[in-house]
């Protein structure tokens, strides 16, 4: 796939700079298996769900992992946490550091009345940092941070929760999977009252949203490895729902990433996918870390339904997103989402897209209305 069919047009005044209220008063553009485009609310969602369907949800909560700290020259270096350095416990994190032309490492960074040490530099302006005392870095983070708020919204929310998902509780984002933000304890209430049922899993977003594809063939662009973990009773459900044949309903693409890592996309199960969360026994639940990619011709194992917001164009997201919804079938959705002004991004409006299964529909759309 080249880049250039990764590109479209997005009107500046359609990028989304706050949230709805309430938030499921979103519009949702639903793809149906049958090809057909739907334009509904947010809050219409279990009109296109079906009794059994499994939603599987993102409970990663962002940390206020963006720090502004000063050089003894009184110069100022942004730092953006992104996670524990692997191998370094909790004292030590990678951070994106803005400008990094400049900084050594052994460097010491000033941070209210706290100091940071930079360790060593990685690649791509990245270093390992540390609190210069040995403390822990999330203390020092919820007490000096903010909220890492995409480039394209342009002021930091009224309630840091709007940028929250309702179900967040796993700390370590260094962004939020935005395609929960829309839901509402009560709209997740109206799902499980319908006989649906919600699993969690975990996959913490890292650097990987703030850099777009910039290789001219978009199979060649690299992605880091995210942490992920899913806990016993969200395992034996997802497992349970596919023995049976019901639907898993992924809500975001940070799910779609967990779930095909799990259950082996392309028929593949690589031997960590399943790694059990505590030694006793695989049927304790799974974690690992994934570096999936999944680009156009990506054969899905798990997922049978995509909750998602609009993304930006040359993007790893939109490529999944192209990927399971068809290149031309999104291309066109995006076409007529700009043309009725939809709202874009983090912010911004929801697609449903149903898994196309031979061109045929298990369940007609009108059996649902």
């Amino acid at each position: 796939m080249l880049l250039e069919e990764l590109d479209f047009h997005i009107p500046a005044g359609l990028i989304a700079q706050e949230p709805m209220e309430p938030r499921d008063a979103c519009r949702l553009l639903v793809l149906t298996a049958a090809g057909m485009r739907v334009h509904a609310e947010f809050g219409d969602l279990p009109r296109y769900l079906v009794p059994g369907d499994v939603l599987v949800v993102n409970d990663s909560r962002v940390l206020p992992a963006r720090v502004h700290a000063r050089k003894s020259t009184g110069g100022v270096v942004e730092l953006l946490f992104l996670c524990p350095a692997p191998g370094w416990g909790e004292e030590v994190w990678e951070a994106l550091a803005r400008p990094s032309r400049r900084l050594r490492g052994g460097m010491l960074l000033t941070v209210g009345d706290l100091q940071l040490q930079l360790r060593e530099p990685l690649e791509e302006g990245r270093w390992l940092v540390s609190s210069a005392d040995g403390g822990a870095i999330i203390p020092l983070l919820e007490r000096w941070g903010e909220l890492p708020l995409p480039p394209y919204i342009h002021r930091q929310p009224s309630d840091p929760e709007d940028y929250q998902t309702v179900y967040a509780s796993a700390l370590g984002s260094a962004a939020a999977p935005t395609a929960g933000l829309h839901f509402t304890p009560e709209l997740l209430g109206q799902v499980r009252a319908m006989g649906c049922e919600v699993a969690a899993v975990t996959l913490h977003v890292g650097l990987d949203t703030f850099r777009p594809i910039s290789e001219p063939v978009v199979e060649d662009h690299a992605i880091h490895r995210e942490f992920y973990a899913v806990r016993p009773a969200s395992l034996r459900t997802m497992d349970r729902a596919r023995s049976q044949g019901r639907r898993l309903v992924a809500v975001g693409t940070t799910s779609v990433r967990v779930l095909e890592t799990l259950y082996g996309g392309n028929g593949k199960v690589t031997s960590r996918a399943r790694e059990p969360v505590s030694p006793s026994a695989e049927t304790e639940g799974a974690c690992g870390t994934t570096g999936l990619y999944i680009t156009p011709g990506y054969n899905f194992a798990a997922v049978d339904a995509l909750i998602t917001n609009f993304h930006l164009p040359r993007t790893s997201l939109l490529a999944l997103v192209m990927a399971f919804g068809g290149v031309e079938a999104i291309r066109e959705a995006y076409r007529e989402a700009v043309e009725r002004r939809y709202r874009f991004f983090s912010f911004g409006d929801a697609m449903l897209i149903e898994r196309r299964r031979g061109g045929d529909c298990d369940l007609q759309l009108e059996d649902r209305t």
